[in-house]
């Protein structure tokens, strides 16, 4: 089998795994703990920290650990509304977010925040004009992701930092889990987002690893209490071996992005242009977007029906988001970038990764061509 469903997941990198084996079978002690196998642990906790905060720009104490992208975006939404409530009530997020964005503003609502939606365009872009509209000085937080998992649209995250920093004295949250390792992701001393979130299993390490990265110190409540592990942040026993595992996967994976980008973006120009032979495939991903994603929807036909019929050429392929795609509805992106009525349960989504090959996008022409012959005749 061929897997382009990276964006749902990816393999464990087998230097990462290596990683969380030795570091299980030798720091296998609780960090906290007082001991000399304690210490040892919190040691190379500790290492592991810096690692981290050395390849995202910020100081060690800014990184929190986590279960990954989902408990993350939670904590950088109600940790930072919540306790930063004198400043506002209000929450902007855009209309393109990961369910645990959405989610987690519309948890916020019963609890006396308002939220407003900032809408994208055609290419899943924010609408500058619009953020400009709806920002105002009882935003307390703003959450636009980096890049879109469905669709692969990059936000221009420069110019939001610095318009949320401007006109408000909200903290701007960026979802990084589709961008990092893929483009530059690091925080910018002057400006940009104020947390970061990141997940390790997007970038080859294990599942149940990640963390919300901080710019600088601010007030943010915990959303997990209990015995105060991660300054105080994240209350539960630090799973020691998997955040290092998780360190070792950011760092070759930053070390391999300017690269792999490269030939991503290649590949990904590469299917766009071959999509188009194809009058009723409508591509929906860009050339200005993320190099990692290829999104297009194919007229009159079901998501799944193509999922299916690929995975019979021995090709593994994705409708949407694997967080949302089981429940068969139209994806709210698909609504938000207005896609027409007869191809907007056709979307499909192509997401490369570690391990794919010139070949394997050749064979996926090939396959695809097969099932629109396939369709054609049908």
């Amino acid at each position: 089998m061929i897997y382009l469903d990276h964006s749902a997941t990816t393999k464990p990198d087998p230097a990462v795994l290596q990683t969380f084996i030795q570091a299980s079978e030798r720091y296998y002690a609780n960090p906290a703990s007082l001991h000399q196998m304690g210490v040892e642990a919190n040691a190379l906790l500790t290492r592991a920290r810096e690692q981290i905060a050395d390849i995202i720009n910020t100081s060690p104490e800014q990184i929190i650990f986590t279960s990954g992208g989902s408990e993350s975006n939670n904590f950088a939404i109600k940790g930072l509304a919540r306790a930063n409530k004198h400043r506002g009530t209000k929450i902007l997020v855009s209309a393109i977010e990961h369910a645990s964005v959405l989610e987690s503003a519309k948890a916020l609502e019963k609890e006396g925040f308002t939220v407003d939606i900032v809408d994208v365009d055609e290419h899943g872009v924010i609408l500058i004009e619009d953020l400009k509209k709806k920002l105002t000085k009882d935003t307390v937080v703003v959450s636009i992701m980096h890049v879109n998992n469905e669709m692969g649209a990059v936000q221009p995250i420069t110019e939001i930092a610095q318009i949320v920093h401007q006109y408000s004295r909200a903290f701007y949250h960026m979802d990084a889990v589709q961008s990092f390792g893929k483009i530059p992701v690091q925080f910018n001393k002057e400006n940009g987002p104020d947390a970061i979130t990141i997940s390790g299993h997007k970038i080859n390490a294990l599942k149940g690893s990640g963390f919300l990265a901080l710019r600088k110190q601010v007030n943010i409540n915990p959303i997990i209490h209990g015995g105060g592990q991660e300054m105080g942040y994240r209350s539960g026993t630090v799973a020691v071996p998997q955040v290092v595992a998780l360190a070792k996967a950011a760092r070759l994976a930053s070390e391999k992005q300017p690269q792999k980008a490269l030939q991503f973006s290649k590949w990904r120009d590469n299917l766009h242009e071959y999509f188009e032979q194809f009058p009723y495939v409508h591509v929906l991903s860009s050339s200005k977007g993320a190099p990692h994603i290829v999104s297009c929807a194919v007229q009159g036909l079901k998501g799944e029906i193509l999922v299916n019929a690929m995975q019979h050429e021995g090709i593994i392929i994705s409708t949407s988001s694997a967080c949302s795609s089981k429940d068969h509805t139209v994806s709210h992106v698909v609504h938000a970038i207005k896609v027409d009525p007869s191809y907007e349960k056709g979307v499909i989504r192509m997401s490369l990764g570690e391990g794919i090959c010139e070949a394997d996008i050749a064979f996926f022409k090939t396959a695809f061509s097969k099932v629109m012959h396939q369709v054609k005749e049908m």
